[in-house]
């Protein structure tokens, strides 16, 4: 064993590293997409594919909206169809997977009132006739009155945006605030939501959030049954209708046995709507059951119904849910058993799992027999595989792979239980593959190693350059002055919301590889993407003796792909971007840096700070690069243009920032001559002549109207001739924010 014990020793890591994401103490992306993609395959082997006859989906589909008309349909039209699906057809509870969250004054009603209140309040013939027809044409009303007293769920959605706003109205709690205080439960907590009329919400027999989970991969497996808004719990529109329809009041939360809560374990294992019992898992959020794929319920087209096309066996006695397939009205995901699909189908599969009791479960115990689990097979491999031979090993390996998988299924099968199964998995080949491995990773562990360190780092020549002598390279921290970028895209929260996950998938990709190439081939080292922004420094780990000028040249370069970038983008349908880039050059520490759970190659030190900073203040001067003083010095070919003198949030020392214009000799005259007149500008500015500096930003705007600089700086000087500047004013401009 002694002998072995690099090889245990390193088996031993492979588990802890995996015992370590199991227990959540950091994620592992690829283990949770190849969870998601065993999920997946598990639930399409073994969904029953058969269509369930009693829920019925009152579809909003293409054909309806050609017959009835664009969507939203007048009031009266829906309250028309509530009375005919129950007095007619008598379906026995009616659920909206859409939200009212406006007046309908599609019927004129709104100048009507105004006729009466106004041009025609002394007419006592038109005030009477007003008083009888007014109610015929309220539709609000009219729905309001079809609903009230009947089986009818309505839908509104939650939001947790930074501007997330509130509309409409929405039900009381379904659980008050306080209901789980001292217990150790992650809610999904959203601050908006956007809800129907206030006279709806009171006339339903209640409402229900139409919320799902979409996991990284873009996917929808899972529906929080209860969600916190304000610390108190509203439930989700499939868990409002199984309660509507048992005619139960209460949800009740579901805890383990006592001995379970004696230890210290008090995480929510089921909800309790009178004999059903539903699954959740650590957040609350139930598996979606699905049947199989699309239409594995009964789907109507809406103007069927309206037009009384559909034989009232159809729809007696059933469960009717109204949603969306149409494509213009948004409401398909991603799910794992086809895309696109219909969202309203998500909820029927959950009342379906609901009633049946036919619900995958992951109770938040899972999280601790995962852990279990990987413990008793990673150790036992970790010590058996080096001490046998490579036959012996295989075998094990092999018998070790099956009783995890044959465990696996069978707690699903038989448990209902969806316990996590790709850590295992990985686990049990990462500890066979580095063990049979070992020798040939030692042999050629230098290129190996730099590979592994710098390679998604620093461009491939690099790396190369790097292996010849290696001894020249590491990755402890040290001191060096360097050059580093950021830069991000304006506005791309509006982007993103404004598309689709699967599109903003590739718009970010396609953004990222192509502004990575460009630093590439400047030979920066790519240090982190940080969402849509990138950092990228020059000068380490390879010397780069012109680090300031190629980080300048990059982001001129950067700017011209973003444009051609944006422009196929646009072709695509796609939202146009532009981006801001902050440059900056000074002592900064570099090294391998973090924490010991993750670690990274970085930069850090006050230049990159002010970097930083420098990017975040572009859209503030309207332009899209700015440099730092240092790096201007340190940069002796290319045309710069002073933009101001800055003081920055957490400094005192004020700075000169730069725009880079060009390389020159390949800047044109008018250009230069702007140039030239925007100094005079700073000159006459810096010394308060507001006259002289107005007539030279006149002069400059004629030449550039659309320079948004110059708008910024006339308004700047506006501001100053009304209230001048204090005697110690400088000339710099301070930045409070980040």
């Amino acid at each position: 064993m002694k002998q072995q014990i690099v090889r245990i020793s390193l088996g031993l890591i492979i588990a802890l590293l995996f015992i370590g994401n199991a227990a959540r103490y950091y994620s592992i992306e690829l283990v949770t997409q190849l969870d998601n993609i065993v999920y997946d395959a598990r639930l399409r082997l073994t969904m029953p594919r058969r269509i369930d006859e009693r829920i019925v989906i009152l579809d909003i589909d293409e054909k309806s909206l050609q017959e009835v008309g664009r969507w939203p349909w007048p009031r009266d039209t829906l309250a028309h169809l509530v009375d005919k699906l129950f007095d007619k057809y008598g379906i026995a509870i009616l659920g909206f997977d859409v939200v009212f969250a406006e007046a309908d004054l599609s019927s004129g009603i709104r100048v009507l009132d105004g006729l009466a209140a106004k041009e025609l309040k002394d007419v006592s013939g038109f005030q009477q006739a007003y008083r009888q027809i007014r109610p015929r044409l309220d539709n609000d009303d009219l729905f309001a009155k079809a609903i009230k007293g009947r089986p009818v769920v309505l839908g509104y959605y939650l939001s947790s945006d930074r501007d997330a706003r509130r509309t409409g109205a929405i039900p009381e709690p379904v659980l008050p605030k306080g209901t789980f205080a001292r217990r150790n439960i992650t809610f999904t907590s959203w601050t908006g939501y956007g809800g129907n009329l206030g006279e709806f919400v009171v006339n339903a027999a209640s409402s229900g959030h139409f919320n799902s989970m979409t996991d990284l991969d873009g996917v929808v497996r899972r529906v929080p049954m209860l969600a916190e808004v304000d610390g108190a719990y509203y439930e989700s529109l499939s868990l409002a209708m199984v309660r509507t329809l048992l005619n139960f009041p209460n949800v009740e939360p579901g805890y383990p046995a006592d001995v379970l809560m004696h230890r210290g374990y008090s995480g929510l294992e089921w909800l309790r709507v009178g004999p059903v019992r539903v699954p959740v898992d650590d957040t609350v959020s139930t598996l979606v059951p699905f049947r199989g794929e699309m239409r594995s319920f009964p789907y109507l087209p809406l103007a069927d119904v309206l037009a009384d096309r559909v034989k009232p066996e159809m729809l007696k006695g059933k469960i009717a849910l109204i949603g969306a397939t149409a494509p213009g009205l948004l409401d398909l995901r991603a799910t794992p058993v086809g895309h696109p699909y219909a969202g309203v189908e998500i909820h029927a599969n959950l009342i379906s799992g609901m009633l049946d009791g036919d619900i995958k479960k992951k109770p938040p115990y899972v999280v601790g027999a995962e852990v279990v689990i990987l413990a008793a097979v990673g150790i036992s491999l970790a010590l058996l595989v080096p001490m046998l031979s490579a036959l012996w090993a295989t075998l094990v390996s092999l018998a070790g792979f099956a009783l995890v998988v044959g465990l696996n299924l069978a707690l699903w099968g038989y448990a209902d239980i969806a316990l996590p199964l790709a850590s295992s998995l990985l686990m049990i080949v990462a500890i066979y593959t580095i063990d049979m491995a070992y020798g040939y990773f030692v042999e050629s562990r230098s290129k190996r190693q730099f590979t592994d360190l710098f390679g998604q780092y620093v461009p491939p020549e690099l790396v190369d350059q790097m292996a010849e002598d290696p001894e020249k390279y590491d990755m402890q921290g040290r001191e060096e002055f360097l050059s580093v970028l950021f830069a991000d895209v304006r506005g791309f929260t509006g982007i993103s919301e404004s598309m689709s996950a699967r599109d903003l998938s590739a718009y970010i990709n396609d953004y990222l590889t192509a502004m990575s190439l460009v630093i590439r081939n400047r030979r920066g080292t790519l240090d982190k993407y940080i969402g849509d922004a990138i950092m990228a420094f020059w000068g380490a780990p390879v010397e780069d003796p012109e680090h300031a000028r190629n980080a300048v040249l990059t982001a001129l370069e950067m700017q011209k792909r973003a444009k051609s970038l944006s422009e196929e983008f646009t072709a695509k349908g796609w939202r146009p971007f532009r981006i801001g880039i902050g440059v900056n050059s000074g002592l900064m520490r570099v090294g391998d840096m973090g924490s010991k759970l993750r670690r990274a190659y970085t930069v850090m030190g006050d230049p990159v700070n002010l970097g930083s900073r420098l990017e975040g203040v572009t859209k503030r001067y309207g332009v899209g690069i700015l440099v730092g003083e240092t790096t201007r010095k340190l940069v002796r070919d290319i045309v710069f243009r002073e933009i101001d003198r800055v003081r920055v949030k957490g400094k005192d020392e004020a700075v000169a920032i730069y725009e880079p214009i060009g390389l020159e000799g390949e800047v044109k005259k008018d250009v230069l001559d702007e140039m030239r007149l925007w100094g005079q500008f700073l000159r006459h500015y810096r010394a308060r002549e507001w006259d002289a500096a107005e007539v030279a930003l006149l002069n400059l705007q004629r030449s550039n109207k659309d320079c948004e600089l110059y708008r910024i700086y006339a308004e700047r000087v506006a501001d100053y001739r009304k209230e001048p500047p204090g005697p110690d004013w400088d000339g710099v401009t301070r930045f409070e924010t980040k």
